[in-house]
């Protein structure tokens, strides 16, 4: 499947906000975006300049769509199930996105970023209710157990990811035991447990226009 192999620090910078594409790196005094908060591109290109409202709503998406590590066809098909799905299509999309499989993972502190934790989950590592899932995308459905396969807990990057997690915030709909590499889904995340620092508004008018 195809994915974007470029710098990941050249897509925080363009956004202007933290990706967290890179892991630990994000969190410490090596980011990209603490040492040089300006876009990529010629010196005299980069300051940033009033933008559109068209240029507003496109970069929401942009941002949304690097921060889960999408391609624009793959993200406009969320868009257009979450869309016929009862709701708000907004809080839909970002609940689809949440409850990626590699989205877990890296919630749950198993994986460092979403990056990593497709690579787990490719690379079989990843067990839900106890059967290997290999695929990325799946969804997760409330009340599923993710768990790291016996054979892969002595993974070094898997260590480091917990042992970093530890200093960073819990979510509420999931439940984590690190000392047995187990997860447990409580719920399906609600419109306050979404992610809020996406306005999933912006997208959603990017996408009906």
């Amino acid at each position: 499947m195809a994915r974007y192999v470029g710098p990941k620090c050249k897509l925080c910078r363009r956004e202007g906000t933290k990706l967290f594409l890179k892991g630990s790196r994000c969190y410490s005094d090596k980011c990209s975006l603490e040492r040089r908060n300006s876009p990529p591109g010629e010196r005299k290109k980069r300051f940033r300049a009033k933008m559109s409202d068209y240029a507003i709503h496109l970069r929401e998406k942009q941002k949304a769509k690097r921060m889960y590590g999408l391609l624009e066809q793959q993200f406009k098909n969320y868009f257009k199930k979450s869309s016929k799905m009862k709701g708000i299509t907004g809080d839909n999309l970002l609940r689809m996105l949440e409850t990626r499989l590699d989205s877990i993972v890296f919630r749950m502190g198993f994986a460092p970023s979403r990056n990593t934790a497709r690579q787990l989950i490719n690379h079989g590592h990843i067990l839900v209710d106890g059967k290997k899932v290999d695929i990325p995308s799946f969804l997760v459905k409330a009340k599923q157990h993710i768990e790291i396969r016996g054979k892969s807990r002595q993974i070094p990057i898997i260590h480091q990811a917990m042992e970093s997690h530890k200093s960073l915030g819990q979510y509420d709909w999931l439940e984590v035991h690190p000392e047995k590499f187990t997860g447990y889904i409580k719920n399906l995340p609600t419109a306050e447990q979404l992610p809020q620092d996406i306005d999933h508004r912006l997208i959603v008018e990017f996408y009906s226009k």
